[in-house]
């Protein structure tokens, strides 16, 4: 029986044969990524470098001494490679456990192709089990919280938790997500919010999936 993180570990390696020879990719945040970048590490100088999506990614990343690149300084990125706190058969997700959640929507948004490396057990039915996260702009918190309660769901401030932009992050509990694509721009047309953990819009392309089997390719 493998355990979690063997799974984990298993796609992370998998993962490698996405990446292209001289690009530079996009890398996310997450214990799953972690892993990734220990893998990446190996083959470091097929790669030009990478756009991360934290400032934890991006120190584990120029500890392997693989070049970062801000986003504003790459043209595009071939792939983006991360994980997900939950992603269902049509390979949307939820994102930002965390709390890198913009600036991994930012960069999944800028890649031709994104990657989704995730164990068996974040694959669901439907969304919502795993609180959905929302980065807010600290002064609208009480509001957008206040909207978030009539589209049913528990809205909880995060505590002690500091985006990496300066915001804070509101999960939301108790949503059963029939609509993905709906909810995301019913969520991210609230003012205040900088953009929720849905990833249904830009979804994954492909996602390898840990199982006690072996890794599965979904497309």
């Amino acid at each position: 029986m493998l355990t979690q993180d063997q799974l984990k570990l298993a796609v992370a390696k998998k993962a490698l044969e996405f990446v292209p020879e001289d690009a530079v990719i996009g890398v996310g945040t997450g214990s799953t990524v972690n892993l990734f970048i220990e893998e990446l590490a190996t083959i470091k100088g097929r790669i030009k470098g990478a756009v991360s999506s934290s400032e934890a990614s991006t120190a584990r990343l120029k500890a392997h001494h693989i070049p970062v690149y801000d986003l504003n300084e790459v043209e595009k990125l071939a792939v983006y490679i991360d994980g997900a706190d939950e992603i269902n058969h049509y390979l949307h997700m939820i994102k930002g456990g965390g709390a890198a959640l913009t600036r991994e929507k930012i960069v999944a948004g800028a890649a031709d192709e994104f990657i989704c490396i995730a164990d068996e057990n974040k694959y669901v039915t439907m969304l919502g089990a795993f609180p959905l996260p929302i980065e807010v702009i600290p002064m609208a918190r009480s509001y957008v919280a206040r909207e978030l309660v009539k589209l049913g769901g528990h809205p909880e401030l995060r505590q002690g938790v500091t985006t990496d932009n300066g915001n804070v992050i509101v999960d939301v509990h108790g949503l059963k997500i029939m609509k993905p694509v709906e909810l995301e721009e019913i969520i991210n047309n609230i003012a205040g919010v900088v953009t929720c953990g849905l990833f249904a819009r830009r979804r994954a392309d492909v996602l390898l999936l840990g199982k006690q089997s072996g890794v599965e390719v979904i497309r």
